[in-house]
Parts: C-alpha cells; sequence; structure tokens
C-alpha cells in the first residue's frame, strides 16, 4: 500500500509541476513524428537501386529484422483493437487469437524464412513475391504475377485504410483534434518516410517503434497492477466488475456487449486460431525473411521476435481487462473501448512520459502502414510496371513509379478511412484474412513442392480471393457456418486449387525442376 500511495502522490505532484499537459504531450509527439522523418530522409543516399529501395540489398541484421517483422505485423490493432477486444469482456477471443498468432509466426518463421531467402535467391534473386512466383513457375505470361499485385494492392489498401484509422482516433481521443485533421497529419508523416527512405528506413523506423511498444506494454502493465492493489486484487477488481457489467447493473448497452463476448464457443475458437494461418502469406511480413542479412541469422531474430510477441500480448491483455477498472469513469460515460490504452496512459504517467509511450500507438499504426505501401509500391514498381508496361525502364524510373504508386494507394486508403466510425479490428481481420488465404498456401507449395505449376498457382489464388470475399460478405444468419472466419475457408480453397490443378498440368520444363532442386540442395 504505501508504494501504491507513493506512486500515486509522485503521479499528482509531478503533473502539477506541468501547467499545460496537453502542450508537453504534444511536445513529445512531434519530436517522435520528427525523427521518423529524419530516419527516413537519412537513407535516401543508400536507395539508388530498386534492390536497395525494396529489400535494404539483403543486409538487415536480425534484431532489427525481428522487431521489424513484429512491428509490422502488429499494427494498431495490438494496442488499440485487442485492447479493447479484452476491455469489453472478450478475454477468452483475445486469448485464442493470441494464441494462433504466436503459433502461427512460430511456424513462419521456422518453415518459411530460411527456405524462402534461399529460393528466392535460387530462382533469378527475387526482391518481390510476385517477382518470386514469376521466376520460380518461369510464368512468361505473368498471370499469376498480375493476379498477386491486383490482390496486394486491393488487401493493402484496405490494411492501410486501419492505419490511419488508428492515427485519426489517437489524435482525436488525445487531443481532441478533429478526426478527419488528426487522419490527414497520419498520413503525411507516414508517406513522408516511405516514399523517401525505402525498405531500410522502414526497417530502423520499425525497430524503434517496435521497441517503444514492448518498453510501454512491460512498465504499463505493472504500474497499473501496483495501482489496483497487486495481482490479487486486480483479478479480484476485474472479475467482480465483469459480474457487475453482465448482470446490468452498467446498463443494458454494456450488459449486451459483455455477455456476447462470453458466448465464444468451437467455432469462435477454430476462428480465433485461424489468424495464425496468415503468417504463411503476409507479403510485408515475409520479406522481411528475404531481406536478412544471412540465414544463419534466422534462428536468433525468431527467438528475438516471439519474445516480442509472448510480452507484448501479456501487455494487451493487462491493459485490456484491467482497464474496466482503472477506467471505470470513462467505461461509465461512453468513452470508446479502443481508446483504452490511450486513456491508461493519460492517468498513469506525467503528460510528457505519457506522450512518449502514446506514441506506441502511432508506432504500431506507422510501422504497418509503411511495410504495406511499400510492399504493394514494390509489387507495382517492378512487377507491372519494369517486367511488363515499361521493360526498358531503368532504375529511377521504377523507383519513381513506385512512389507514385504508394501516393495513389495511399490516397485510395484514405478515402476508406473517412468514416470516424470505422472499425480497426475488422478492416485488419478482412485484410489478414485475404493475403493468409491467397498468397500462404502459394508460398508453401512453391517452396516445398516440385510439382508445383503456373496454373495451379494462378488457380489456387484465384480460389483462394473470391472465397474470402464472398465469405466476408455473407451473413450468420443465412447459416451458422458463415460465423466460422473466412481465413479457414479461403486458405482450403487456394490448396485445393492449387494442388488439383498443378496434378492437371504436370510440370515438365526440365529446367525448372533442375533449378528447384538445385535450391533445396543449397547450403544453410
Amino acid at each position: 500500500m504505501e508504494l501504491i500511495k507513493f506512486y500515486r502522490y509522485f503521479y499528482i505532484g509531478v503533473n502539477k509541476m506541468i501547467n499545460n499537459s496537453m502542450a508537453v504531450i504534444l511536445l513529445a509527439f512531434i519530436l517522435y513524428l520528427a525523427g521518423m522523418v529524419v530516419v527516413g530522409f537519412s537513407s535516401i543516399r543508400k536507395n539508388g537501386s530498386t534492390a536497395e529501395f525494396f529489400l535494404g540489398g539483403r543486409s538487415i541484421g536480425p534484431w532489427i529484422t525481428a522487431l521489424s517483422a513484429e512491428a509490422s505485423d502488429s499494427s494498431a490493432w495490438l494496442l488499440m483493437g485487442l485492447p479493447g477486444l479484452c476491455y469489453l469482456g472478450g478475454v477468452k477471443e483475445t486469448f485464442w487469437t493470441a494464441l494462433g498468432l504466436i503459433a502461427g509466426t512460430y511456424a513462419a518463421w521456422l518453415f518459411i524464412a530460411k527456405p524462402l531467402r534461399k529460393c528466392t535467391i535460387a530462382f533469378g534473386d527475387s526482391i518481390t513475391i510476385p517477382e518470386f512466383f514469376t521466376n520460380r513457375f518461369r510464368d512468361k505470361s505473368h498471370l499469376v504475377s498480375i493476379l498477386s499485385v491486383v490482390l496486394i494492392i486491393f488487401f493493402f489498401t484496405i490494411y492501410t485504410a486501419s492505419g490511419f484509422v488508428a492515427c485519426a482516433k489517437l489524435f482525436n481521443s488525445v487531443f481532441g483534434l478533429d478526426y478527419h485533421i488528426g487522419l490527414i497529419i497520419g498520413m503525411i508523416v507516414i508517406l513522408s518516410y516511405t516514399i523517401t527512405g525505402g525498405y531500410r528506413a522502414v526497417c530502423t523506423t520499425d525497430f524503434i517503434q517496435g521497441t517503444l511498444i514492448f518498453v510501454a506494454f512491460v512498465i504499463s502493465s505493472i504500474l497499473i497492477i501496483i495501482a489496483l492493489g497487486g495481482p490479487g486484487d486486480a483479478i479480484a477488481w476485474a472479475s467482480d466488475f465483469s459480474r457487475r457489467a453482465m448482470s446490468g447493473e452498467f446498463g443494458e448497452e454494456m450488459k449486451t456487449k459483455f455477455l456476447s463476448n462470453q458466448s465464444f464457443g468451437f467455432m469462435s475458437i477454430v476462428s480465433a486460431m485461424a489468424w495464425g494461418l496468415g503468417y504463411f502469406g503476409m507479403p510485408h511480413i515475409i520479406v522481411r525473411f528475404m531481406g536478412i542479412r544471412s540465414n544463419k541469422d534466422i534462428t536468433k531474430a525468431r527467438r528475438i521476435g516471439i519474445s516480442w510477441m509472448i510480452i507484448s500480448y501479456i501487455g494487451t491483455f493487462i491493459i485490456g481487462t484491467l482497464g474496466t477498472v482503472y477506467l471505470l469513469p470513462m467505461l461509465l460515460h461512453g468513452g470508446s473501448a479502443e481508446t483504452v490504452f490511450s486513456e491508461c496512459m493519460l492517468r498513469m504517467y506525467p503528460a510528457f512520459i505519457a506522450g512518449i509511450f502514446l506514441c506506441a500507438i502511432l508506432a504500431a499504426s506507422m510501422s504497418t502502414a509503411d511495410s504495406q505501401l511499400l510492399s504493394a509500391a514494390s509489387a507495382f514498381g517492378r512487377d507491372i510496371y519494369k517486367d511488363i508496361l515499361e521493360k526498358d525502364a531503368d532504375e529511377k524510373a521504377v523507383l519513381f513509379i513506385s512512389r507514385i504508386t504508394v501516393l495513389a494507394i495511399a490516397g485510395v486508403a484514405f478515402v476508406l478511412s473517412l468514416d470516424p466510425n470505422s472499425c480497426i479490428f475488422g478492416l485488419v481481420s478482412y485484410a489478414w484474412a485475404g493475403f493468409g488465404a491467397t498468397f500462404g498456401p502459394i508460398i508453401l507449395l512453391a517452396l516445398n513442392w516440385r510439382g508445383m505449376t503456373r496454373n495451379g498457382a494462378f488457380a489456387g489464388l484465384l480460389a483462394g480471393g473470391i472465397v474470402v470475399v464472398l465469405w466476408h460478405n455473407l451473413s450468420p444468419a443465412i447459416h451458422p457456418i458463415f460465423a466460422l472466419y473466412e481465413i479457414v475457408p479461403g486458405f482450403i480453397a487456394c490448396m485445393l486449387f492449387s494442388v488439383v490443378f498443378s496434378k492437371l498440368t504436370l510440370n515438365k520444363d526440365p529446367e525448372m525442376l533442375a533449378q528447384f532442386d538445385k535450391y533445396k540442395k543449397m547450403e544453410d
């Protein structure tokens, strides 16, 4: 109790010393955002080629690779979506989702990272996923590449929109800034260092942002437990609050939300765990495997990345669940559940420290959006413009077109983000399913099956994409099966069509078969 009193007096005392806390928080934001822009501009000199701009010359170390991959994966839903779900009693869904994601991440690092790096080097030193497909299947028609780019741009535009929404909600929650003004600020900062710095700048900023997210979760989780009287008291408070909420003590709306999150059956568990399938096909994540410095660094990077994930998800549980008690007034006065992390930071710390930790939300949004924009730009610049539209284009022209692509995708994502009621978790889940169900099976088969063909890859991509879009728009009211997360039927459809069509069009290209055999014999 003495420690709790000391912390409270310290908190009150420091805040009294700061006359204008919003100005101090704003200063922290400005310093952080300026730092990210400086990193971007400092990397301009190193981006003389597309290989450098899109893949960092395959020279990124394990620490930066690991934290960049995990920060790019986590996005704002780690600090806003999942804590908000816990905040409204969705602990079971959050637990199973986190478990699926951790398992999926580990499997991707274990079974895809090293083979993908080796295979992309063996097949024409590919630096984008569509280019890898073209080289792996010797697809002179570029059909697989074109379809891949279309899917990448479509789903990344939705995914990028979720990052913009998170930035806007953060600025609105912290500064009371108009949602649309916050949207514009977030987009401008993300674009400034993505367009200028490329892959190296994105990885460096992601490393900084991943570290900030990690520190924010660890320290804040410890402090919120102390503030509530220790682990035992904190759990008791949270359990009591859930009971009271479900009994209707805090109103029917709150009761409905809590009760709906308690009905979590087998189908829901399968859907939550299925998030792990997404890691096999996320272009902005698996490209980190291609850009790492050496195969030997992958084991170290995997351990760093998994440790980061486990600790960060524990932080999500603690902040989200205990936030019901810690932020009781906000909950009862209609506060948004997705702002639970930001509200905790504002109440927990002196203004400047709160501002720094609030930048973790900005970091999560930016680290994902920048990676997605770069992946989409590389797909169009290299695989459509250079390989199909203008085969004689030099490096500068490809870089210019890629940067224009970043602007175009950001513009469409901005339009999709204009609705202040947009749900971050909903946007992310749709895009996640799209990538996991289309690229995941193709990557797995391309790396491990000698008999995989171009026709099989094209059929799989098409089937997976169509099933995800249709399933996403079908209501469970039609049939309970449609409550299943769309990544599951999409993944199965993609895998099935890929295998069947590959079997129907047997691979008879001796050069491609020899190249595959050579890749399998490459040293680790």
